[in-house]
């Protein structure tokens, strides 16, 4: 079986590789356009797997899309390729939608001019917006879409496209919806590789307005298998939420790096983010019903690993 993966050089698609090359025996085609948040270091442990192909491309490019789809005729596409970054989407918001919403639209117009057999598109829980700190509510798959900021109304978009082609096309496609991802390998713009740089080297870690609001933390490992089991035994047309048993404010979470590296955090309040959510919380019964998932790394686990990594890395 041949395994399209776009963004594969991306944190959560080069993990994603990683775990379907130790795992399988399917061809993996990474395509990648290699923006500043992806990077062929990242897959410098499997550039010589004879299973592992990568193709520089941008998937908004609709001709190398195409030609692609027919050198390689995938039987699998798995649609990582995004951009992420909330406070880049505030400044940038064309960008945005043009990779979140129409790259979506043409994998999705690929996959059916060639017959691709499955269609997956990887989600976030920012889609849902956010809910008080103070909250006993939670974000199920049928919870209405309220996007705060461009980047999670692009994604909100592209989760509508995709069923909407279901709908229209009869497109088999899935997607998943995950909380916040950690783990090697993610790009250093992000909060926790930021907060170990900065307790590593002593600088001041900036922190949005008084630090209060709670993230859902995933290991990444734990979302590539909750991702590998829907896209091989999902059904068409659902929505999975990936989530842990862990909700942290960011202050919380400072705390819990600081205590891990054994070393002191000095915290610097920042100017809040503009359109912040508060908090997300997600149930993942359904994936744990249908799919038999759970997440088999505690937070605990999770950090020590991400952290030694990271040491490594810096």
């Amino acid at each position: 079986m041949r395994i399209v993966v776009t963004g594969g050089a991306g944190f959560i698609g080069c993990n994603f590789i990683r775990y379907e090359l130790s795992h399988y025996k399917d061809d993996i085609i990474c395509i990648d356009s290699l923006t500043y948040a992806g990077s062929l270091d990242n897959l410098k442990d499997v550039k010589n797997n004879p299973k592992c192909t990568f193709v520089k491309a941008d998937i908004t490019d609709t001709e190398t899309i195409d030609s692609i789809f027919i050198e390689y005729k995938p039987d699998i596409v798995i649609n990582f390729a995004a951009e992420s970054h909330v406070d880049n989407s505030i400044n940038n918001p064309d960008l945005f939608t043009k990779t979140n919403v129409l790259g979506t639209q043409i994998l999705m117009d690929a996959c059916l001019k060639y017959g691709v057999k499955r269609f997956h598109q990887v989600s976030t829980d920012e889609v849902y917006g956010d809910l008080p700190l103070d909250t006993k509510d939670f974000f199920t798959e049928s919870s209405p879409l309220k996007p705060s900021s461009p980047y999670a109304a692009s994604k909100a978009s592209a989760d509508l496209m995709v069923l909407a082609y279901v709908r229209t096309y009869g497109l088999n496609a899935t997607i998943t919806r995950s909380s916040n991802n950690y783990g090697p390998y993610q790009h250093s713009e992000k909060f926790i590789p930021v907060v170990i740089d900065a307790i590593k080297n002593k600088k001041d870690i900036p922190v949005y307005g008084d630090g209060s609001n709670i993230r859902n933390w995933i290991y990444v490992e734990d979302n590539c298998i909750a991702i590998d089991l829907v896209v091989r035994k999902g059904e068409k047309a659902n929505i999975y939420n990936i989530c842990s048993d862990t909700e942290l404010s960011n202050l919380e979470l400072i705390n819990i790096i600081s205590k891990t590296m054994n070393m002191d955090a000095k915290i610097k309040f920042v100017q809040d983010r503009k359109g912040h959510d508060l908090s997300y919380f997600m149930l993942k019964d359904k994936i744990g019903n249908e799919l038999n998932w759970f997440p088999k790394n505690s937070f605990d686990e999770g950090i020590q690993k991400t952290v030694s990594w990271y040491l490594e890395k810096i």
